[in-house]
């Protein structure tokens, strides 16, 4: 009777043991939990509440040319790059953050002749936001002429003198009108200059075609 008590006895001693070194191992694995989470970084991001939102097509963004862009020194295909310097919203929400860059090219060149000046079209092709995001989009640099930049008319090559009569009778006779002489443009027009953009110079970016973002953009 004696030997089955001890028993018992060694029995409880060695569960007590095994609970109180599993309470240790799980006290030790709740440290190492909390400390690896106290040495990772927050990286909670708010998101608009929108799944994705669309950048219409015709819509304008102020931009600001980052290197000279030239009908004279640059060929066709030749890689541009613009910088926007205001945030772009549509409706209250922002699509385009100031300081996004946009890429593109020069996709077409016209060069100077007689009467005319040289002319270009910059495509652009991609947008990079300020945190890295990349949207491909389909644009222009911005015109009045069919977004085409330059081709404007040169001046006259020559000036002729055309009289400009009077609409009363003046001088001796009843049937003479007095007029004056007046110089006019002539048939001819001079050599067209070649165009180009200077880096710093302000233009505006036209969107041809919607781009729907999903993109979360963080205040």
């Amino acid at each position: 009777m004696k030997r089955f008590l001890i028993l018992i006895l060694m029995v409880f001693s060695l569960l007590g043991t095994g609970f109180s070194l599993a309470d240790e191992v799980a006290d030790s694995d709740t440290q190492t939990q909390e400390s690896v989470k106290d040495e990772l970084p927050d990286v909670r991001v708010e998101l608009r509440e929108q799944a994705s939102v669309e950048i219409p097509a015709g819509i304008v963004v102020p931009v600001i040319n980052m290197q000279e862009i030239s009908t004279q020194n640059c060929p066709v295909g030749y890689k541009v790059k613009f910088v926007s310097t205001n945030d772009l919203y549509v409706g209250d929400i922002k699509v385009i953050p100031e300081n996004t860059v946009f890429y593109g090219y020069i996709e077409k060149i016209n060069d100077p002749i007689v009467g005319t000046n040289a002319s270009m079209k910059v495509k652009i092709t991609k947008l990079v936001y300020p945190d890295n995001y990349e949207q491909n989009v389909k644009a222009y640099i911005y015109t009045t002429n069919n977004n085409l930049i330059g081709g404007e008319l040169t001046a006259p090559a020559e000036w002729v003198r055309m009289p400009h009569y009077q609409d009363t009778y003046q001088g001796i006779s009843w049937i003479h009108r007095g007029a004056t002489l007046q110089m006019r443009p002539g048939g001819k027009r001079s050599m067209g200059a070649h165009t180009k953009l200077p880096v710093g110079e302000r233009h505006l970016i036209i969107f041809i075609a919607p781009v729907s973002l999903t993109h979360t953009i963080s205040e």
